[in-house]
């Protein structure tokens, strides 16, 4: 299964508060994000892994350039305006086979992460499913409607009376790319409204709930994060002892 990570960001508001590495170098337990998110790639039978980064990142590029992962590496070096455009950029790696899209800055559990990519090699009959949670910590929330299967109803901007948003892992079928030249020609510009055009073309979509998933922005985010994976890791002893 091909994998897609998405690190052409910026890093604005980490770099407002001190931080100048490029975001997706920045540690995790002494552990790049950018490898947190290659190492469960890995660990999930990644055939292929294919990343964009943005065109002032070379630290990144050569960190990833150093890294010997056994499968193919794809690195685009190119800076976009969205999240969505990152994505359309690395189709060409993407269009033979399903693919699972990860950003950098999302910190979630491994073991939920594998959960739902188990459960998304087995629902073929959905076009995506996209993580999501009911923790919110994010200054941008996109939310979803959800019906009692799971199935994804309408985005929202704003949490309003969803339960859930979304997490920055996702599941698509290549077959969404059919929609790129459309989504370019209408003015589309992020990824969330990407996913609004597919919902609206009758894609199936639906959600995966992860426990929690922590969208690394801000320091404190980065002590948020190391808290949530220290407690899963205690949990973890606990019921193997």
């Amino acid at each position: 299964m091909n994998f897609a990570i998405i690190a052409a960001g910026e890093g604005s508001r980490l770099k407002q508060e001190g931080i100048s590495i490029p975001k997706p170098l920045v540690k995790i337990h002494n552990t790049p994000m950018i490898d947190r998110v290659i190492n469960s790639a890995i660990q999930n039978d990644a055939t292929s892994i294919s990343i964009i980064i943005n065109e002032n990142s070379e630290e990144l590029k050569n960190h990833l350039t150093s890294l010997n992962l056994g499968i193919p590496l794809n690195i685009v070096v190119k800076s976009t305006p969205s999240s969505m455009h990152s994505l359309f950029e690395l189709s060409k790696f993407l269009r033979d086979e399903p693919f699972f899209l990860s950003t950098t800055d999302s910190v979630y559990s491994n073991s939920e992460f594998s959960d739902f990519v188990r459960f998304c090699k087995t629902h073929k009959e959905y076009d995506a499913i996209l993580a999501v949670t009911e923790f919110i910590d994010d200054e941008k929330p996109l939310s979803v409607k959800l019906d009692s299967g799971f199935n994804i109803l309408e985005f929202d901007d704003s949490i309003n009376d969803n339960q859930f948003v979304t997490g920055g892992a996702y599941f698509f079928r290549s077959l969404i790319f059919s929609q790129m030249e459309y989504a370019l020609s209408k003015g589309t510009n992020r990824l969330r409204n990407f996913l609004r055009l597919l919902l609206e073309k009758g894609y199936k979509m639906r959600a995966y709930s992860f426990s929690k998933i922590i969208d690394v922005d801000h320091i404190n985010d980065i002590k948020t994060a190391e808290e949530f994976l220290t407690n899963i890791d205690n949990n973890l002893n606990y019921y193997s002892s």
